[in-house]
């Protein structure tokens, strides 16, 4: 029973906050903190979820449906090859739009972090499978004290939960977690510094 608790709690973690979504937070969090009025920030975010979340997504539940995929936030490390070179592609879009219109830096700025994570994060994909749901909940996390400071330090709790789910679920064993965490607040923290956002 206990054990059967675990699950439903590690598998209700996941699929809340799964990479889908928390990449929508942080569009949503950043266009209404950056944007200069609330039309600009919904244009900013209709935009940005229309070009990255959107095509990954309706990608995966064709895959789903098809059988080509084991689950919407679950997949064999050599079947993730084509979604990465697609989430590239989206966020390659993203950042020519964004620097072509003009945006708020920090959305150009996460752009370029995303773009970057996903071509590291590619190349470890051809030889290890590395955990996309800590990544994402810590580059989350990362964002949120770079914007509030350590106030925002209880977030950092959502990595440990995050990461205990995954492996709760057997999904990723401790390193392909701890490493996804480590990469993404990396990323985050190295590219809002050379954009002089740190």
């Amino acid at each position: 029973m206990q054990i059967e608790m675990r699950k439903r709690i590690a598998n209700l973690t996941s699929n809340i906050l799964n990479p889908f979504l928390v990449s929508l937070i942080i569009i949503l969090l950043l266009a209404f903190e950056s944007a200069s009025s609330t039309l600009d920030a919904v244009k900013w975010s209709l935009i940005l979820i229309a070009v990255s979340i959107l095509p990954v997504f309706s990608v995966v539940v064709y895959l789903v449906r098809a059988g080509r995929l084991d689950g919407i936030f679950t997949s064999a490390r050599r079947r993730r090859t084509k979604l990465y070179c697609l989430a590239g592609a989206c966020a390659s879009v993203g950042c020519i739009i964004l620097v072509c219109c003009g945006a708020p830096l920090i959305l150009i700025a996460t752009f370029v972090a995303g773009l970057s994570a996903v071509v590291i994060f590619m190349g470890i994909n051809l030889w290890w499978k590395i955990s996309l749901h800590t990544a994402f909940i810590t580059a989350l996390v990362t964002v949120l004290v770079i914007l509030y400071g350590w106030i925002a330090a209880a977030t950092i709790g959502l990595i440990f939960l995050m990461s205990w789910a995954r492996l709760e679920l057997k999904h990723h064993s401790l390193a392909q977690a701890a490493t996804g965490a480590l990469l993404a607040a990396l990323i985050v923290v190295v590219v809002f510094y050379l954009f002089g956002l740190v």
